[in-house]
């Protein structure tokens, strides 16, 4: 009889049996499944904009105290399929403008401050000094932001920027059961790339009438398309393409950490649905990405991951050439030979050249809650949202928020870099790979924020704890 495996309860400071807890825990999501699937069919869809936040929340709860291992899956799951039960509910009863269900992943993260308020000040010199570099450029950001502007967006804007830095915090926090928490996010990803990559090719191809719905409705056609079959960019469950473009990336590289048979139907599904996407910013970091990785990992390792890169080519190359799938990424791959020519890229190049100079020499920043330009013509500056994250976090934070902030993640990554378990552990070159390139993401999208921050926060975390497990345990 094998004894059972025991894990370290952060929260509570106890010893704990995952397998004990787990069919508790595991009824209490089922739960949470069913009472959604009935609301949505039984006539109660609207209720359930205040019933899903609630119920997730207290799920959230439960597993934080009960389950911490399946509460980082079950987080992260509330991040992927939260817009998709929004649109749904739109769907059935009426669009709602506040988008108030999309509330539903912060307040699941948020249960782990409890974390970071009791370890943080403890953990500064055992490594937690990023995360509070972090902290304190946003607490900054938001106390100007309760001068500046209206606490309801100022509010939204404190959930976007600092649940990734305790959502991080709390996985390295949890490093001493650092081989777990690996396993499970690789099972987490392992799914997501498969559920997410068919769903997005299911909505290519059928553009169902919920996601049509909310095309029109968010009146986003410039960005994700015409809402009809093999008109509409891929954004899957997520609410936008940026976002699912982001989950993608990191997903599709954890792929290559992974082995089993179900790798080649998620990366057929995932890259096909990654492609029609078209996020560009995204394929440029998931190239980044692998190049990092093979440049940390042993020969061994190397030859490994080439064989798969190789064996997803040929799965996924034929499904390209199929029209009008080949008409579509043919087009987008064209554009970046005519960069001076592309919308996107001028909107982003003017957009730098019109505010770069204002946003460094903003001192104090605007604060939480509003994104700000300087009007040309008048000189007074107003609202508008930055597709960068430079101009984003100096124009919000200001050098007093900015350069802490930016210092935490620059510590982050100069630590990272120099760790080498990534030649024998190909998840910490993995994690680290996609911490650095969405990082880098930052030049031209502001990945810091929401799922994205997650990504590059939660990583780098990842990369972060596993040094410490391994230096705890003596191996190099």
């Amino acid at each position: 009889m094998t004894s059972q495996q025991l894990l370290f309860n952060s929260v509570l400071k106890e010893n704990f049996s995952p397998q004990e807890r787990a069919p508790q825990a595991w009824m209490l999501i089922l739960g949470f499944v069913l009472l959604t699937v009935v609301c949505y069919f039984a006539g109660a869809a609207a209720m359930l904009r205040l019933v899903f936040p609630a119920t997730a929340l207290l799920v959230g709860l439960f597993l934080y105290f009960r389950h911490p291992i399946l509460y980082i899956g079950f987080t992260w799951w509330v991040w992927f399929l939260t817009p998709l039960v929004a649109r749904l509910i739109d769907y059935r009863v009426g669009w709602d403008p506040t988008r108030q269900i999309l509330i539903t992943p912060y307040l699941v993260v948020f249960v782990c401050i409890g974390t970071f308020l009791r370890y943080l000040p403890s953990s500064i010199r055992q490594g937690g000094l990023p995360f509070l570099l972090g902290f304190i450029g946003v607490f900054y950001g938001f106390l100007v932001g309760l001068i500046y502007n209206t606490p309801v967006p100022v509010a939204r804007g404190l959930l976007d920027w600092l649940s990734p830095i305790i959502f991080a915090f709390h996985l390295f926090t949890n490093w001493r059961d650092y081989p777990s928490y690996r396993q499970h996010i690789q099972r987490v990803f392992l799914w997501c790339v498969l559920i997410l990559g068919a769903y997005g090719v299911y909505q290519f191809v059928v553009a169902p009438e919920w996601d049509r719905y909310w095309l029109i409705e968010s009146k986003m056609f410039t960005s994700s398309g015409n809402p009809e079959p093999f008109g509409m960019r891929v954004w899957s469950t997520l609410h936008s393409v940026g976002p699912f473009g982001s989950v993608m990336q990191a997903g599709l590289l954890l792929l290559f950490t992974r082995t089993g048979f179900l790798i080649f139907p998620a990366s057929a599904v995932g890259y096909l649905s990654f492609i029609l996407a078209q996020a560009r910013t995204n394929w440029g970091g998931w190239l980044l990405g692998v190049i990092l990785i093979l440049g940390s990992v042993k020969a061994k390792i190397q030859m490994r991951l080439i064989t798969i890169i190789l064996v997803m080519a040929v799965c996924v190359v034929p499904l390209t050439t199929i029209e009008p799938i080949s008409e579509i990424v043919v087009s987008r791959f064209e554009s970046f030979s005519n960069l001076e020519n592309d919308t996107s890229f001028k909107d982003r190049s003017g957009s730098y050249d019109r505010n770069l100079s204002i946003a460094l020499s903003n001192g104090l920043g605007n604060g939480l809650g509003n994104i700000w330009k300087v009007n040309e013509k008048t000189g007074q500056i107003e609202v508008f949202v930055i597709d960068s994250g430079v101009l984003d976090i100096f124009f919000t934070l200001g050098w007093f928020g900015a350069v802490p902030y930016l210092g935490g993640l620059i510590l982050l990554i100069v630590n990272v870099s120099k760790y080498t378990e990534g030649q024998f552990d190909s998840f910490v070159s993995a994690a680290r790979a996609i911490g650095i390139s969405f990082c880098l993401q930052l030049v031209i999208s502001s990945g810091m924020l929401s799922v994205g921050g997650m990504m590059l926060w939660g990583f780098l975390a990842m990369a972060m704890a596993a040094h410490k497990y391994y230096q705890h345990q003596g191996i190099k």
